[in-house]
């Protein structure tokens, strides 16, 4: 194979939304990934830190880069798959997790219904994927489903949503020309799935025109409406680029460098406290993988004594939480500044990166000795006019718009988010108790009867008096009710 001088070739990079394919010395294709912006994805491979070192070993790797331009994000979302499909591409299994792939499913039945799983099997329905993206291609489905309308269980599922139906999501099956219509929309959302987006609109307009020519204008304005909405569909969906986003890499190695860690934070966890006045004191830790959520890892804490202490209620979070036999974080996130940081690294086991984030003004706080981050005399110089002594800690003042910064605030903001609302819930909670609590000639067991079935006072009043009174009984209720009223 001729040698390729990549340099000139990344510079012809276009700026539009597309899909990449590198290829190694031997002309084979390695990986293929989507963009949209061509021209800034693919020069994100060529950066002088990489993430992890399977993106280095496929960088080592690549000898050439080829691109093909789509007229949207979706059309190149739908195009990777494709692609991923027919060339397999060594890379992207070793790059991406199989169980992040999402699949498209339209079932076996008779009038099939249309799914998304992580799983094909062999149960006589259609698969369509694997998508790597699965934000992007239910957000597509959902628009689509106002266009062809589908059902999304089966026919005769008693949990299928009356709604769905009135507001027409679900398509009318009343006829034997209904389903026949059904089954036709059915076709052309396989057709769009397989990127055939052109030729759906091929198709309709020549039917609009057929039925403007037969003077059936009603059917023609709604076959305009369903070609205006395919054609407006590819600019509402965007790529989110969740299995491979060097953006977050960037973020990632960028913290490795500031930090002089000795690998890639792949697992940060952020803590955050969460009370008002002392009461109801709970505590939140959220889970980032290599900068994403990992929502499964969540855990919330509520402290063991409510206290106005947000000190003593991060040490005790922090040393609970290392109590636990959890997958080890790289790097811990502490909301707050010098005293919660201080807390959290005296609970901790001593042996982890810790830092804080200041939320007034975004300031990075570190412990000089404790932290266990490397921010030498060297590295300070670096940093000069971003990096404060204060005592025993360094204060690090990085612009807002940095990769880091960004990628810290999202886990801190995550963390106040998870905290704030497990301790709303345990407030209402406590209201509901107690507002129920107070009504006198109701005991234990008529209170539990009502919680469990109406969930608050307000799902009682709203329930109304007759169910309140086919629950407990006429009496009981109406004390309830007077009290409530």
């Amino acid at each position: 194979m001729e040698s390729v001088d990549l340099t000139t070739k990344l510079k012809a990079l276009p700026k539009s939304p597309g899909v990449y394919l590198h290829k190694n010395a031997a002309g084979e294709i390695i990986y293929v990934g989507k963009a949209k912006v061509l021209k800034n994805r693919v020069k994100q491979y060529f950066q002088k830190h990489l993430p992890d070192s399977k993106t280095e070993a496929l960088v080592k790797e690549i000898a050439d880069v080829e691109w093909i331009e789509t007229d949207s994000e979706l059309d190149a979302l739908f195009l990777e798959s494709e692609l991923i499909k027919r060339y397999k591409p060594s890379f992207n299994i070793l790059l991406r997790d199989d169980k992040s792939a999402t699949y498209i499913k339209i079932s076996g039945d008779r009038l099939p219904f249309v799914s998304f799983t992580r799983q094909p099997f062999d149960d006589g329905g259609e698969y369509f994927g694997p998508f790597y993206s699965a934000y992007p291609i239910k957000q597509a489905m959902r628009y689509l489903r106002w266009i062809f309308p589908y059902l999304t269980r089966p026919l005769e599922a008693k949990s299928t949503s009356r709604l769905d139906w009135h507001i027409g999501l679900n398509p009318p099956l009343a006829t034997a020309d209904d389903q026949q219509k059904y089954l036709s929309d059915l076709r052309q959302i396989r057709r769009f799935i397989r990127g055939k987006k052109r030729q759906i609109i091929t198709e309709l307009r020549r039917q609009m025109t057929e039925s403007a020519g037969n003077q059936q204008f009603e059917q023609a304005t709604k076959l305009r409406n369903q070609i205006q909405a395919l054609e407006a569909l590819q600019r509402k969906v965007r790529i989110i680029d969740a299995e491979q986003n060097l953006s977050h890499d960037q973020a990632l190695a960028d913290l490795r460098q500031l930090f002089g860690l000795a690998r890639l934070p792949a697992r940060i966890e952020g803590y955050d406290i969460s009370h008002h006045g002392g009461t109801n004191v709970v505590a939140s830790m959220v889970v980032f993988i290599n900068g994403l959520a990992k929502r499964i890892d969540y855990r919330k804490f509520k402290t063991k004594i409510d206290q106005n202490n947000d000190f003593y209620n991060m040490s005790e979070t922090i040393k609970r939480r290392f109590n636990q036999n959890w997958p080890r974080p790289d790097v811990v996130l502490i909301d707050g500044g010098k005293g919660q940081l201080q807390a959290g690294i005296a609970a901790s086991d001593g042996s982890l990166p810790m830092f804080g984030l200041a939320e007034k003004q975004e300031l990075i706080v570190i412990h000089k000795q404790l932290s266990n981050i490397n921010l030498s005399a060297v590295k300070v110089a670096e940093l000069q006019g971003l990096v404060f002594e204060e005592g025993e800690f360094y204060v690090v003042k990085l612009p807002h718009n940095t990769a880091v910064i960004k990628l810290l605030q999202r886990i801190r903001d995550e963390a106040h988010r998870f905290a704030v609302g497990y301790h709303t819930k345990l407030k209402l909670e406590a209201q509901t108790i107690s507002a129920l609590d107070q009504i006198k000639g109701i005991g234990p067991v008529t209170r539990q009867k009502l919680l469990t079935k109406y969930k608050s006072p307000a799902g009682i009043k709203r329930a109304g008096f007759d169910s309140v009174k086919t629950l407990i009984g006429e009496a009981k209720a109406r004390l309830v009710w007077r009290a409530l009223d």
